[in-house]
């Protein structure tokens, strides 16, 4: 009888610690939205960010279906380059849709910096 008194123990001891919450590191966000060239968002677009002194892209993810995406990224000074890549992307119509131009955000520190991608025909 002790030694499941005992194992009750441990085991709610475990869970106690494993309730504490992870010390989270500081971040700044990157929101965005990617349109058409009619003004409506694109879901499934491939979006791609890397800091401005890097070349090559060290986030890569998806617009939403209301064409959104953010991404945690250090907070601290930096800037950052944020594109679509349509290499495998079909539109439905049968249109094609190109890239516009990269986009730069400027983080200062811990905030939330919105922006938009816009596509063309």
């Amino acid at each position: 009888m002790v030694a499941v008194v005992g194992t009750v123990v441990f085991a709610h001891r475990g869970a106690v610690a494993a309730d504490k919450p992870a010390k989270e590191k500081p971040y700044a966000l990157i929101f965005g939205t990617v349109w058409d060239p009619d003004g409506h968002p694109v879901y499934g677009v491939r979006v791609k960010i890397r800091r401005a002194d890097h070349k090559k892209a060290q986030w890569e993810l998806y617009s939403d279906h209301r064409g959104e995406f953010a991404q945690r990224v250090p907070a601290g000074k930096a800037d950052y380059v944020v594109w679509p890549d349509l290499k495998d992307y079909k539109v439905p119509s049968g249109k094609h849709l190109k890239a516009g131009t990269e986009v730069t955000v400027h983080i200062d520190s811990q905030e939330r910096s919105d922006t938009g991608l816009h596509l063309i025909w």
